[in-house]
């Protein structure tokens, strides 16, 4: 099962390759950043607006929680594998971010085996947008004021101007402001937008993943430097993450179906949210390393052999 839009990135990708001239323009790729990160947080927020919060306040506090530190658990990984401090970053906020298209599949492969999974599940998948990437950030930030920093900054200016960029960087705002207004609004109140703002949604996302896709073979040099690192980073990385995952599910008690969709989840790397934020607030990073990771080798083979692994995991764990 391969999402259309993963074509566009595909058509992207062989236009650099064969040296052609398409290119979007930059102001049109920055109205097309702003608009999928605003969409993602609404669509997130209107999906919240329909859930007994308190009751699943220890399922969004659990993925809240697995989804940020995941970066931390993977930055010293990639720093000891040579990558740079920016890299490091990014690549762990693709991962502890969530691949929209990658709890489809699972989704519907557990709806083919007859496994029953939590209905409010897409929760899950919206709340953990965010905390990866802002995790992501920080790393970014944290590494960037290391190697800037006079040794006469005080070090409370630096947290200080560190918290603050996190915060009110323009990707996180709109991430988290686009989840507030969803969750005030919620169905009816954001039906006036639905035209602009959800039916679009797919072409839009095509759209950019054709840029990322002309990224992507621009930086493909650069990635060959890094050999066989990222294919080992893009098989072994999303088998320990879904283990983390599989058990916070056994942990919170969740069904057979669950816990193969929250080991799934752990187990994706985003590449819809994650290069939209990390082209804007860590522009130092390869982009072209990041998508390829999570696009090129960590999709293909969570579709093809993770899905059906993790499936059997939760069965072994939870069944």
């Amino acid at each position: 099962m391969i999402d259309v839009v993963i074509f566009f990135f595909l058509l992207g990708l062989f236009a650099r390759l064969v040296g052609s001239d398409l290119r979007l323009p930059e102001a049109l790729y920055e109205t097309l950043s702003i608009y999928l990160l605003l969409a993602i947080g609404l669509k997130g927020g209107i999906e919240l607006s329909q859930q007994p919060l308190l009751e699943l306040v220890p399922e969004v506090a659990g993925v809240v929680v697995l989804s940020f530190f995941i970066p931390f658990l993977l930055y010293p990984l990639f720093r000891f594998l040579k990558f740079d401090s920016a890299d490091s970053a990014s690549v762990g906020a693709h991962f502890g971010s969530v691949s929209v298209v990658t709890f489809a599949v699972v989704s519907a492969a557990l709806v083919r085996e007859g496994i029953a999974y939590e209905q409010h599940a897409p929760l899950w998948v919206a709340v953990m947008e965010a905390p990866g990437l802002i995790a992501g950030v920080m790393l970014a930030r944290m590494g960037r004021a290391k190697s800037e920093m006079s040794p006469h900054t005080p070090k409370s200016n630096a947290w200080g101007k560190l918290l603050h960029d996190v915060v009110f960087g323009k990707s996180v705002l709109l991430l988290l402001g686009g989840l507030l207004i969803g969750a005030v609004a919620g169905v009816e109140g954001t039906e006036p937008i639905k035209a602009v703002f959800i039916d679009p949604f797919k072409g839009v996302l095509a759209l950019f993943l054709l840029e990322l896709g002309l990224v992507a073979g621009s930086r493909l040099a650069e990635v060959k430097r890094f050999g066989f690192r990222i294919v080992l980073i893009g098989v072994l990385v999303p088998l320990f993450l879904s283990l983390l995952g599989a058990r916070l599910g056994v942990l919170l008690d969740l069904s057979v179906g669950g816990v193969a969709i929250m080991a799934t989840l752990a187990a994706s790397a985003s590449y819809i949210a994650a290069p939209t934020a990390m082209r804007i607030a860590v522009p130092e990073a390869n982009a072209g390393l990041s998508i390829t990771i999570s696009l090129g080798i960590v999709f293909p083979f969570n579709v093809v052999i993770g899905i059906p692994l993790y499936i059997w995991l939760a069965q072994r764990l939870a069944g």
